[in-house]
């Protein structure tokens, strides 16, 4: 006896998933509050401190030290004026101390390009008919490192 398959049940888009879409909009919606919210502040600030959560009238921010937490309470005036600017109901500044975390973007390892792909590079350089393409490609042969390993 076979069951048929349900045309509901297998793979689904994420989107499609219920509970992942209403997280990811829930996301975008307090990732786009903080950054209105900290464009108020001033720049020093701005860096040390991130939006977290909004729990009903309350906003919820973290610092990266308590002096941080000190000065953005300061502000909670200019926050407040902020948000109820967005149309955001908002009564209540709560402020944790937490180390933030530092997001860095490290660059990719640069990729050598053999003698073998630079002699190559200028031979279409030399086909070439437009001189904007011919330049491309003679300024991109030119990012090869001379190799000590012999040509085959």
């Amino acid at each position: 006896m076979s069951r048929a398959r349900s045309p509901a049940s297998g793979p689904r888009a994420l989107g499609a998933c219920g509970a992942f879409a209403s997280l990811a909009r829930r996301s975008a919606t307090l990732d786009a509050l903080d950054r209105a919210l900290r464009q108020t502040l001033p720049l020093p600030l701005r860096d040390e401190v991130r939006f977290a959560n909004r729990r009903g009238t309350r906003l919820v921010f973290l610092a990266s030290s308590p002096a941080w937490a000190t000065r953005l309470r300061l502000m909670q005036g200019s926050i407040f004026a902020a948000a109820h600017s967005l149309d955001v109901a908002a009564d209540t500044l709560i402020v944790k101390v937490t180390p933030l975390p530092r997001i860095t973007l490290e660059a990719p390892p640069a990729r050598i390009l053999s003698d073998r792909a630079a002699a190559h590079l200028r031979a279409v350089a030399a086909t070439a008919s437009d001189p904007e393409w011919r330049a491309l490609y003679d300024r991109l042969a030119a990012t090869a490192t001379p190799s000590d390993t012999p040509k085959r």
